[in-house]
């Protein structure tokens, strides 16, 4: 088999290729380097969304960029919990993220095992999925940036938007499980 180095896949290649630059931004000593790591998550989100869009728009949808899309979802996703827990250590915000990470180990996991059985259909990204991923996306963001604006609590919000993603991830999962368990 050989993997098609379209656009679509280099821009999911992209967004792997951000969680190290992330990760040392992050890190740096720097008065922006919260604003700088939103921007980069912020930019990882965009290139998520045009590669599908591009995929599909320009007809360019591959079985490899089919599998490295969600795989490059959940590393970005789940490493940048992982970082946040850190940054911000408490019960609060690692309950939420373990069951967000968790969540997508066994979604991805049980996707596996249906596409092995035959049955990937019944387990396909739904809208309550999308709600999710846009409730987690904001979040982290938020979370990343931390800093008030114009008085606003931007951390706080993005705990509580991170409670909202916690909760639709497991509806979403639930629902998901149920559909397995009917195949």
């Amino acid at each position: 088999m050989t993997i098609e180095f379209n656009l679509p896949t280099c821009l999911t290649f992209l967004r792997i290729a951000l969680i190290p630059v992330l990760a040392v931004v992050f890190y740096l000593p720097w008065v922006y380097s919260n604003m700088a790591c939103a921007i980069i998550f912020i930019l990882a989100g965009i290139t998520d969304w045009l590669d599908g869009y591009l995929a599909r728009r320009m007809q360019m949808e591959t079985p490899f960029g089919a599998f490295l899309d969600p795989v490059a979802d959940k590393l970005m996703v789940a490493f940048v919990l992982v970082l946040i827990v850190q940054q911000q250590a408490s019960l609060y915000i690692a309950l939420p993220s373990a069951i967000i990470i968790g969540r997508e180990i066994t979604i991805a996991s049980l996707r596996e095992w249906m596409a092995e059985i035959g049955q990937r259909a019944k387990v396909k990204v739904s809208q309550l999925g999308k709600w999710k991923t846009t409730a987690q996306m904001l979040a982290i963001t938020l979370l990343l940036y931390r800093e008030d604006i114009m008085g606003l609590p931007i951390n706080k919000a993005g705990y509580v938007l991170l409670y909202i993603a916690a909760a639709l991830t497991l509806w979403s999962m639930v629902k998901y499980l149920n559909a397995a368990i009917k195949a």
